[in-house]
């Protein structure tokens, strides 16, 4: 492979330096290719590093690729497998066996009107939080309202009343409900306390619009008149839930059978703010095989819901899976790093753990070790996520 040095070295003295631009005329060109052979071989050393280095990456890009083409492979082979999506309906659930799809909305619809209603005081915060004094006033919960929150929250303040015209709006869709109400047929327990929060909602609106002001205290009375009917919704929904899919896991469990149903995994994508006990979770988990349950009831949070929530189940379910065979194959040695490759924890965990002089004893503990020496090192009020 020719080189600058030796196209430099081999070239005629004059010529080649002419060629590479130097002037014409040169006192000692003999010296002149002799002092530039230690910057040549510095631009030869550099260029064999990242060649050796690139190569290095190439070894992870193929290892990639057929990790890859695997998973492409596995995710045409997985099931039984029930995918959940929660939503406003109680949820979708979709089977997936031999290779065939079964899509049920099994929650009735009495869970989706209990909870429309007991949505009302969010919804009237919502209209209202950016107007809000982003002072903590002096209330019985006030520890509990981070002023930094606050503050980012009531970004226009309470100076304007550009609220009223959005908070009426929002009044006029719950008097069309109120007037509704009676023809939706609710249960009676049910219909009450829907009449109580719309109601109380609707004064709580006219008073605020006509004294063209609101604050913290006078929403948190309205929120606590209005709080043991919301409780009721919420009794109304969950057994709406539990009794919707406890019949389509019954239903499901005898089309494939207890072989199938014993290996099944159950996959529920959540948002963040519903990913712990999360209520699809709860119901299945008792129905599924308590052997497995803890490896094969698996919570997917993400920031919202993927517009192609079966595809994004299967792709993480895939690498959930042949990531527990590889483990025992790789790690065969260590069975501490085989369990972290089948489950959440970081490979480099107990690495960095260690390195940040953070006594390690296993994978949770090391984590909840890490968390507390952390705050202890920061005296800033606030956790410390890993």
């Amino acid at each position: 492979m020719a080189t600058r040095r030796t196209f430099i070295g081999g070239a005629g003295g004059i010529g080649a330096a002419t060629f590479l631009g130097y002037a014409a005329a040169q006192p000692n060109t003999a010296s002149s290719v002799l002092d530039a052979a230690p910057a040549a071989e510095a631009v030869d050393a550099a260029a064999t590093q990242t060649a050796a280095r690139d190569s290095i990456r190439a070894v992870n890009a193929a290892m990639r690729t057929n990790y890859a083409a695997l998973k492409a492979d596995l995710v045409k082979n997985l099931g039984p497998v029930i995918v959940v999506q929660n939503d406003a309906k109680g949820g979708t659930f979709t089977l997936i066996h031999q290779g065939k799809q079964y899509i049920e909305h099994p929650v009735a619809e009495e869970f989706e009107l209990a909870k429309s209603i007991a949505h009302v005081p969010l919804g009237i915060y919502s209209t209202l939080a950016e107007y809000l004094s982003d002072k903590v006033p002096n209330v019985a919960n006030a520890d509990r309202i981070d002023p930094h929150d606050l503050d980012m929250v009531a970004m226009k303040g309470p100076a304007t009343d550009a609220w009223t015209t959005p908070l009426q709006a929002f009044a006029d869709k719950l008097t069309t409900a109120k007037n509704n109400l009676a023809a939706a047929n609710l249960p009676q327990e049910l219909h009450d306390s829907c009449a109580k929060i719309l109601d109380e909602a609707l004064t709580f609106i006219a008073d605020s619009i006509r004294a063209r002001a609101f604050d913290i205290a006078s929403f948190q009375v309205f929120a606590k008149r209005v709080y043991p009917s919301i409780r009721i919704n919420m009794q109304h929904a969950a057994a709406a839930q539990i009794s919707g899919v406890q019949g389509l896991c019954r239903k499901w469990r005898a089309q494939i059978g207890e072989a199938a149903w014993a290996d099944l995994y159950t996959v529920v994508l959540s948002i963040w703010t519903t990913s712990v006990l999360n209520q699809a979770e709860i119901i299945i988990k008792p129905m599924m095989n308590q052997m497995k349950v803890d490896t094969h009831l698996i919570d997917i949070p993400t920031a919202q819901l993927p517009s192609d929530p079966i595809g994004v189940a299967l792709d993480n379910l895939a690498r959930i899976v042949q990531d527990n065979i590889a483990a025992e194959l790789v790690f065969v040695s260590d069975t501490k790093v085989a369990d972290a490759l089948k489950g959440k924890e970081d490979l480099l965990s107990d690495e960095i753990l260690k390195e940040l002089g953070t006594p390690v004893a296993d994978g949770a503990a090391g984590a909840a070790a890490f968390r507390t020496a952390a705050k202890a090192k920061c005296p800033v009020n606030h956790s410390v996520s890993v």
